[in-house]
């Protein structure tokens, strides 16, 4: 059988994701589709451990991993706000809306990456930063071009968006396509349940 290509994620109440799409119309408008290939709203997600190829048996390894960790974490909320760019607004490459995320994200996270390093899997380098991204500019860019994507940020502000509460978190497979990527859910993990 040929891999799987997932990852690990938190799903986004469909409310949130509503929001975020019409409070980012004007940006979206702004920049249109030439230059940003922007995230359907179906596929607004917080990713939590990108994994990369995988074979069969490696997916339920990873089902099994993925239960462990999320049976260690008890539900929390998390506030949804704000625009920002990585790597810079003068140099953005990709267009993100911020987590304002409790202490259980954090460990959740660290847990599923520690847990996905056993397994073989390759460590994430950067340092784990909570966003849900929204667009990716399209490269390479000409000056003129980052300098109408640096003004569109600048000129945009987001604030709260709402409150995600999270109680599972999802393995994903996603399937490159020409018309973008299309994320199918295999596998769902309830976090701690009970007292």
């Amino acid at each position: 059988m040929t891999p799987s290509r997932v990852f690990i994620a938190i799903e986004i109440p469909l409310p949130i994701r509503q929001a975020i799409h019409a409070q980012t119309e004007s940006l979206r408008a702004a920049l249109g589709r030439g230059l940003v290939r922007w995230v359907p709203v179906e596929n607004m997600h917080l990713t939590l451990k990108f994994i990369g190829d995988v074979s069969p048996a490696q997916l339920d390894a990873l089902a099994q991993m993925t239960t462990a960790e999320a049976a260690a974490c008890a539900p929390f909320s998390m506030e949804v706000g704000g625009l920002g760019s990585f790597p810079t607004p003068r140099r953005a490459r990709v267009i993100w809306i911020g987590i304002h995320a409790p202490a259980a994200l954090t460990s959740l996270q660290r847990g599923l990456e520690s847990a996905a390093a056993r397994l073989g899997c390759e460590a994430e380098e950067r340092p784990f930063s909570p966003h849900l991204t929204i667009g990716r500019v399209k490269q390479p860019v000409s000056a003129g071009d980052r300098q109408k994507v640096h003004a569109a940020l600048e000129e945009t502000r987001l604030g709260p968006l709402g409150r995600a509460d999270v109680t599972a978190v999802h393995l994903f497979k996603s399937d490159l396509k020409p018309s973008g990527a299309e994320y199918t859910r295999l596998f769902s993990a309830p976090l701690k349940t009970g007292a």
